[in-house]
């Protein structure tokens, strides 16, 4: 009997820890995906607390996707929330800003959509997709960027850091797409 309790204590524990950790990605396939990329700390950082399942170079691609649409909407809701306290200038900026962000953000989850369902026979072209709208969501957090040149201070400095924090990610996503070969 006692032997029986020694025995069903760990295993209890065993099974307790396993349900309440909660799956993050490897480190060791993080810091190998990340290494190349073209913001690597950033890469690292981002995918290291990324909170879900990340086994292979497509879930991890599937992460950064999921990582880059999170800071776009943040940064969209925060670029809409802005716009009541600006003046007209920066109004405009801030709403032609805002969209763009908001276009990104649809453009990722095609992205991901697309990643969940390569499949061997259409897998160049879902690439090519994915890529492809990758790439926009990139360009439109460019130009939102374009649209604060001419406006001065810390509208101006907050929302650049804000977007290009965004596009880093999303930079380091497309790097991580690129890197799949096969589906």
């Amino acid at each position: 009997m006692a032997a029986c309790i020694f025995f069903s204590i760990p295993i209890f524990i065993i099974f307790t820890l396993a349900s309440s950790t909660t799956v993050t990605p490897s480190s060791d396939l993080v810091r190998s995906s990340c290494l190349h990329a073209t913001f690597p700390k950033v890469c690292i950082h981002t995918l290291s607390l990324y909170k879900g399942p990340a086994a292979t170079p497509r879930e991890l691609a599937q992460a950064a996707i999921k990582v880059s649409i999170s800071r776009a909407t943040k940064a969209s809701e925060y670029l809409s929330g802005l716009q009541k306290e600006a003046d007209r200038k920066e109004k405009g900026a801030l709403k032609d800003c805002a969209s763009q962000i908001a276009d990104s953000v649809d453009d990722l989850r095609n992205t991901l959509s697309e990643l969940k369902e390569l499949r061997r026979g259409t897998f160049r072209w879902q690439m090519s997709n994915a890529k492809t709208w990758v790439s926009a969501a990139l360009t439109n957090e460019d130009t939102c960027l374009d649209g604060f040149k001419e406006i001065e201070g810390s509208v101006r400095s907050d929302i650049k850091r804000k977007v290009t924090n965004v596009a880093k990610v999303t930079s380091n996503a497309l790097y991580l797409i690129n890197r799949l070969d096969h589906p």
